[in-house]
């Protein structure tokens, strides 16, 4: 289905008249506005009988309504007051009612669609507003006829629709069932598809109808016809309408209220909030209304042309190939076509051994392709692209084994602007039309035991015994998602700049599950859109066992990253177990013995670098690398094996100084070729730098932690931004590595990583070069805690910078006490070089921090850092140690 264009948005809020006695509040997670019977029946009738800029859907929340968009429910937060569709949530059942009381402490009516279809139907006669049915059997819909014509002959019915269930699960169907209601120039449609098919229909296909106001009153069509009969008053006083209608349909009914109920009335009690909700008609900022406003990105300059990459873009499509050249051209054509609705430029990172797949794209040459000089992998291809694709609004990662229906990218543009949605995705459909299972949940051990037992057999079972979503359902209708499949994502360029890099240590598999874990966690939304379809051809990265084993051991990489030790080996077990099960089959034997020997992970497939494509085809650049070590004997070798590429240039010399060392550390030093080991009696790291620089020949000069990784990428930058440019310093780009840590210590670099000024420095990273002018300018390092905060205040802003490279990793405390010592180290160093200079700083971060927070999760994360902030600094110059003594977090080692 082809959807109209979308341009960038401004924002307008729509306006309802509400009653003043209103009043939102959130009950079990759902937002309900309590109302009085007059005010909700005028209300609705007042909308009925003027135009608006966009329908009213009225729902009833009782008990069912809780289970299906309550708290952590699948549809939860689709019926937000976002477009196209203003929600009014009415109060119903004797539960709600009396949370209500509780929360507010006076009494509010209930107000079901049965009480309300009577009176409303009344004023439509009155006023001759036109009113349609849509639900129920064709013998329902003949009873009601039968009676209006006696009781209602005055009601002006636009029509009755009774429609197949397939009709309301098919897009194409669904749409044409809307259109048909709209040609009846209905005014108030009556809607009764049952909890929650008619609150989702009404979302998607509510304002295709035309009608001004859309009534989810699920079980209205039966009591009109006279088919169930209404509980008595009694009864109903006394809150036993369920008792009623479960005696008169126990079979359709005793599921929902025997075993769902008890659940969602737990949620009721312990998710309800009696903060008021912005007044109906207001719009979170996160879900906005938006209408197109003028274009303010390059348009494509021909039909079918993408934009330069170093132009402005709506959309940033980023590819990563592996012997792609059979599919590279079919994807092309499909995103050509959706240049006429927005502006596209493409990003092509090409993994593949050969240049077949580079030849292809050279064929297009408005796409920006480079070699990524080896394979790194899915995350590191997508890290590699993204460098380089410059500004958007929005970035698409895709397969490139994918083809786009046309209007699907502009389909979850508009998702994304009604939603606020951090990422969204799309419906992925196999080669014969069917809809891939792509939906995910958030990996647990229950849901690894689930999938363990069962694979893909018995795909009723409930969520928490699976994380993939299997339920047709889904993939009919927009709603909330952990995650899904990385083969297609729309990130939001706020949220692409938020979360950073993807994690490169999971080479192929669990890169999506841990980027979108981390998009979660900065506060932002992941939303699936039905109306964007792409075909997918799954297969692009093979199959062997080598990769079967490398897809169990990255779910315990993903669990190692996130879980606490005890979750983590009962996780582990049921992996384990899992592999255990399918021995038989191809692949699951290695993956058995590859999750309970960690030793066997550095034989499964990795990121590759080849040395003359990682340098650009250009001679690599000259240098020196200085790795000062006291007692590095734990880290050393993995800090060297990462610059193994380099070794092989003969341009960089490359020094280790030790000292006081007292373990092995300059005997495994020794043993890499290339590697000049200083003995330097002295412990203390001011010594070893000063030592190193007396017998280094080579500018600039790179000095690195002994525990920090560097890619040969990141030194090649590194070396060249000072060799060929003005600078005087810089440092490469970092990551914090945090698997293992305590939620504590991520919550603090999560927050961490969102502060500007953190990553404007040439601090933190464990990694900074100086050019000849700018170590003449530093002389000898002093005698001081904090060497890299020092240099970082000898430059200005126009004389340092942070190089856009290949991320060196920096592994984090694990625990909150090895982190406050380590602030403690940190802060005493600051203050001692220059408490008035580390005040401001300390004031400036502040700030920063204040304006990271944009959610809840932000503002755990923004109090946590500022916890160990204050007690970081709390007497750091109290009990200092000399500051020749080397000092450093264990717990990482």
């Amino acid at each position: 289905m082809l959807l109209p264009k979308i341009a960038p948005y401004r924002t307008v809020l729509p306006h309802r008249g509400t009653a003043v006695n209103a009043r939102s509040l959130l009950l079990g997670g759902a937002p309900v506005e309590l109302m009085g019977f007059e005010d909700a029946l005028r209300d609705i009738v007042d909308r009925a009988s003027a135009d608006g800029a966009k329908p009213l859907g009225v729902c009833s929340a009782n008990l069912d309504h809780l289970r299906h968009f309550g708290a952590g429910s699948r549809w939860a937060g689709t019926l937000n007051p976002h477009v196209p569709v203003e929600w009014l949530t009415l109060l119903d059942g004797a539960p709600l009612v009396a949370q209500a009381r509780r929360l507010t402490h006076r009494d509010w009516p209930r107000l079901a669609g049965s009480d309300l279809i009577g009176p409303l139907l009344d004023q439509a006669e009155q006023r001759g507003l036109r009113v349609g049915f849509l639900g129920g059997s064709s013998a329902a819909q003949a009873l009601i006829r039968e009676r209006f014509a006696v009781e209602r002959p005055s009601l002006v019915v636009a029509g009755w629709w009774a429609p197949e269930r397939s009709v309301l699960s098919d897009v194409d169907a669904s749409s044409r069932l809307a259109a048909d209601i709209a040609a009846s120039r209905t005014d108030i449609l009556v809607v009764g598809l049952g909890k929650p098919r008619q609150e989702l229909w009404i979302a998607e296909y509510g304002p295709l109808t035309g009608a001004r106001v859309l009534l989810a009153f699920g079980a209205v069509v039966d009591f009109l016809s006279g088919r169930i009969r209404r509980a008595p008053a009694w009864v109903s006083a006394h809150g036993l309408e369920w008792a009623w209608r479960l005696m008169l349909e126990p079979t359709r009914l005793a599921h929902r209220y025997l075993v769902d109920g008890p659940g969602a009335y737990l949620k009721l009690r312990m998710r309800s909030d009696a903060t008021p909700l912005p007044a109906a008609g207001a719009v979170p900022n996160a879900a906005a209304a938006f209408v197109p406003a003028d274009p303010e990105h390059e348009p494509s300059r021909a039909p079918g042309s993408f934009v330069p990459v170093e132009s402005a873009a709506d959309v940033a499509v980023v590819v990563v190939t592996y012997n792609n050249a059979d599919d590279v051209g079919p994807l092309l054509a499909g995103l050509r076509k959706e240049t006429a609705a927005q502006s596209i430029k493409v990003v092509v990172a090409d993994n593949s051994p050969d240049d077949r797949t580079m030849l292809e794209l050279s064929r297009h040459r408005d796409v920006v392709a480079v070699p990524t000089g080896g394979n790194l992998g899915y995350a590191g291809g997508i890290n590699a692209a993204m460098r380089i694709a410059g500004a958007a609004d929005a970035y698409l990662v895709l397969n490139p084994d994918l083809r786009v229906d046309e209007g699907a990218i502009l389909a979850m543009r508009r998702r994304m602007a009604e939603s606020g949605a951090a990422v969204v995705v799309p419906v992925l459909l196999d080669n014969d039309g069917t809809v891939y299972p792509s939906l995910r949940r958030e990996p647990g051990v229950l849901r690894a035991l689930g999938d363990a037992v069962f694979g893909s057999r018995v795909q009723g079972r409930p969520g928490w015994l699976s994380e993939m979503d299997y339920d047709p359902e889904s993939y009919r209708h927009a709603h909330l998602v952990d995650w899904a499949t990385g083969a297609a994502l729309l990130i939001s360029g706020d949220t692409a700049r938020a979360v950073g890099d993807w994690d490169e240590q999971f080479f192929l598999y669990s890169e999506e599950t841990d980027y979108c874990r981390r998009v979660r966690e900065s506060g932002g939304s992941m939303w699936f859109e039905p109306l964007a379809r792409m075909w997918h051809e799954r297969g692009g990265s093979g199959s062997s066992p080598q990769l079967t084993a490398l897809m169990a051991v990255n779910r315990v990489r993903y669990a190692s990253k996130y879980l606490p030790p005890a979750r983590l080996g009962a996780f582990t077990a049921v992996v384990l177990a899992g592999e255990l099960v399918r021995m038989g089959k191809p692949g699951h034997r290695e993956a058995a013995f590859a999750v309970v020997s960690r030793r066997r992970w550095e034989g499964l497939p990795h990121a590759t670098r080849a040395t003359t494509a990682a340098l650009g085809g250009g001679p690599p650049p000259a240098g020196a690398v200085i790795i000062p070590a006291h007692n590095e004997a734990a880290v050393i070798g993995r800090t060297l094996e990462s610059l193994g590429g380099v070794f092989g240039w003969g341009t960089v010399e490359v020094i280790v100084a030790c000292n006081g060392c007292t373990d092995e550390t300059e005997d495994i030093a020794s043993t890499f070729h290339g590697v000049r080991v200083l003995h330097v009696e002295a412990a203390s790291k001011s010594a070893a730098l000063n030592a190193a620089d007396q017998v280094a020949g080579l500018w600039p000069r790179l000095y690195l932690d002994a525990d920090i990784e560097v890619s040969m990428e990141a030194v090649a930058e590194v070396l060249r931004s000072l060799a060929e440019g003005p600078l005087l310093a810089a440092r490469p780009a970092f990551r914090y590595d945090t698997s293992g840590a305590s939620w504590l210590v991520r919550s603090y670099y999560r927050a961490r990583g969102r502060v500007p000024a953190n990553a404007r420095g040439l601090w933190g990273a464990g990694a900074y070069a100086l050019s000849r002018a700018g170590h003449d300018r530093l002389g000898e390092f002093p005698a001081l805690t904090g060497d890299d905060y020092y240099v970082d205040r000898l430059f200005s802003g126009s004389e340092k910078a942070v190089v856009a490279t290949v991320p060196v990793v920096v592994r984090t405390p694990r625990t909150a006490a090895s982190l406050l010592a380590v602030l403690r180290r940190t802060y005493r160093g600051n203050a001692q070089q220059d408490e008035r200079f580390a005040g401001q700083s300390a004031s400036r971060t502040l700030r920063e921090l204040l304006s990271s927070v944009r959610g809840p999760l932000t503002a755990v994360d923004a109090a946590v850092y500022a916890a160990f902030a204050v007690a970081g600094r709390r007497r750091p110059l109290v009990g200092r140690r000399p500051a020749t003594a080397w000092e450093r977090d264990e717990s990482s080692r």
